[in-house]
């Protein structure tokens, strides 16, 4: 009876479709059965009802090489009376030593679930529990809107705003009515959902909210106030704008360059949307006032002159319309009643018959280019958002100026640290004139970030030819000093003075915080007062040079504040 009183091996294979109950007795009927009939194993599975108490004889290697009921035969309808006992005999695996058991791995995972064990990844979500397969799914469906949040580049009271607040906020409420039923897992799946969805409702409103999306969007309504006052003689078909206007375009284009995004998605996509509209403008308004002074042409030409030139005049104060469009200030009319209007105008001029005549035909393609120049300016918004053309760091006139940048730094520091620097003087020089060379190259694409990038790269440039042409004459005036005016000798010590100052400030890389840049512009405040102290006592020559000092120490100082002022694409 030793075998009989053995403990029995707890075993467990990876898939189960029932649960079978195992006792020490259960055991010693297994051994029988298979003792008294090798039949079984050879025909498969047997069901054993054996009454009464059980035999000797049970072993684990009796157990080993007991039959398998199939996967769907292990479980009991129904409850077996006294003395009656269902027995599954179980069939030999491949390695004796590992020996599992289908039917416990639902109770494990259940098991596992409840005292809050991650459950098997690989496990299909039928096996699941309910409520996790809930959460999954709202997780899903937040997961698929996060990209729309963190691009957001609107304010707090645009349609999309309160559409996506509204899609968050019902999922919040969501993963509030998940019943968790007490199971730690289900908890802490619902917790992480939540944060996740809190998470990005602080990130709608931070990007709606931010100060610098406050200050892009005052910059843009005094546009609109700008376009206001200059819109009512567009839209009656009057190409003629004041001065004032295009430099006050002007200005808030260049404003708007110098807004800092902090790298920011939803910052730079709302820059990006605003330059593009009032550059639009500004283009619209140059095209209009470039037009030949020959157009339109004389009704007496030809019968359907008279057509072309009521086309003109319609696209004309299109154009207007369009410019209050793009600005925001005509409520009127929508983008796509002018686009309808303007593909109108366009089959108009097709249907005209011109009679092969050079000079009609020519007008009439003038007038369809204009037409599909506006018609291109309606698709601005659109081709924005499908885009990622607000992301300038992947433009490549933009990588063409960092290239150049990159050589340029490169050329810098081989000066600064070179013991004899005069060495190096003459082939910098030919490198730097062909680094400005590349940057007149780039294609601005009408892109003021891209023009003021190049602009900061060319100045960059410059002032490094500068230092070296500032050293070259330092150096030459060691060579032969004469009799010189007092006034001269000052000026030379403070443009010396200036050459180790430029020097510091082509090093420094910080902002305007630092105590390295409040030095240097102090240092540069005294040489320019310096400048100020000297006397020329009538020597134009004096003039000159005190004259030329002065800007040479106010374009450092201007490189100082251009180094430091975090500005970025």
């Amino acid at each position: 009876m030793a075998a009989a009183e053995e403990e029995p091996e707890k075993e467990q294979e990876p898939e189960s479709r029932g649960l079978t109950m195992y006792s020490p007795r259960e055991d010693q009927l297994t051994a029988e059965a298979a003792g008294a009939s090798g039949e079984a194993a050879a025909t498969g599975p047997t069901l054993i009802w054996q009454p009464g108490p059980p035999s000797p004889g049970d072993s684990a290697q009796t157990r080993r090489t007991s039959p398998r009921l199939p996967e769907d035969s292990g479980r009991s309808d129904f409850s077996p009376g006294r003395g009656i006992r269902l027995e599954v005999i179980r069939a030999r695996v491949r390695d004796p030593l590992e020996v599992t058991d289908r039917s416990l791995q639902p109770i494990q995972g259940a098991l596992e679930g409840s005292c809050g064990i991650e459950p098997n990844k690989s496990m299909d979500m039928g096996n699941q529990h309910p409520a996790m397969c809930r959460l999954q799914e709202i997780q899903k469906e937040v997961k698929s809107i996060e990209q729309q949040v963190i691009g957001f580049s609107g304010l707090s009271d645009d349609k999309n705003y309160k559409k996506l607040e509204r899609i968050l906020t019902k999922q919040l409420f969501e993963v509030d009515s998940v019943d968790t039923e007490g199971k730690g897992d289900i908890q802490q799946a619902r917790k992480r959902v939540a944060q996740d969805i809190e998470r990005l409702l602080k990130e709608l409103e931070q990007n709606a909210n931010h100060p610098h999306r406050i200050e892009i969007e005052n910059i843009f309504k005094e546009a609109q106030l700008l376009v206001k006052e200059e819109i009512a003689p567009l839209c009656s078909g009057d190409n003629r704008v004041t001065d004032e206007f295009e430099e006050a375009i002007q200005d808030v284009i260049l404003r708007l360059t110098h807004v800092k995004t902090g790298g920011k998605i939803s910052l730079r996509k709302a820059r990006y949307h605003t330059l593009t509209r009032i550059c639009a403008v500004q283009e619209i308004i140059e095209d209009s006032m470039k037009r030949q002074p020959s157009l339109p042409l004389s009704e007496d030409a030809h019968p359907s002159v008279s057509k072309i030139n009521s086309v003109m005049c319609e696209v004309n104060k299109a154009r207007g319309t369009l410019i209050a469009l793009l600005m925001g200030v005509n409520n009127s009319e929508t983008c796509k009643h002018l686009s309808c209007v303007l593909s109108g105008l366009i089959a108009d001029l097709d249907a005209l018959d011109v009679c092969g005549r050079t000079e009609i035909r020519n007008y009439r393609k003038e007038v369809v280019e204009d037409i599909n120049k506006l018609l291109k300016y309606l698709d601005l918004e659109e081709e924005a958002d499908s885009t990622y053309a607000f992301d300038l760091g992947q433009n490549q006139s933009i990588l063409k100026i960092e290239g150049v940048l990159k050589k340029m730094r490169e050329v810098k520091n081989e000066l600064l640290k070179a013991q004899n620097p005069s060495d190096l003087y003459l082939g910098s020089k030919t490198e730097l004139q062909g680094l400005i060379g590349q940057l007149d190259e780039v294609d601005l694409g009408k892109n003021p970030c891209i023009r003021e990038a190049r602009r900061r790269a060319v100045i960059e440039v410059q002032t490094l030819m500068t230092f070296i042409d500032l050293k070259e004459a330092l150096e030459k005036r060691k060579q032969g000093v004469a009799e010189e005016h007092p006034s001269h000798r000052a000026i030379w010590n403070v443009l010396g003075s200036l050459s180790e100052i430029l020097r510091e400030v082509l090093s420094f890389d910080g902002n305007r915080t630092d105590k390295t840049y409040i030095r240097l512009e102090e240092l540069l405040t005294k040489q320019l007062l310096a400048l100020d102290a000297v006397d020329p006592e009538g020597e134009e020559k004096c003039k000159a040079a005190r004259k030329q000092a002065v800007k040479l120490a106010q374009n450092i100082l201007s490189y100082l504040d251009l180094k430091s002022d975090e500005w970025e694409y």
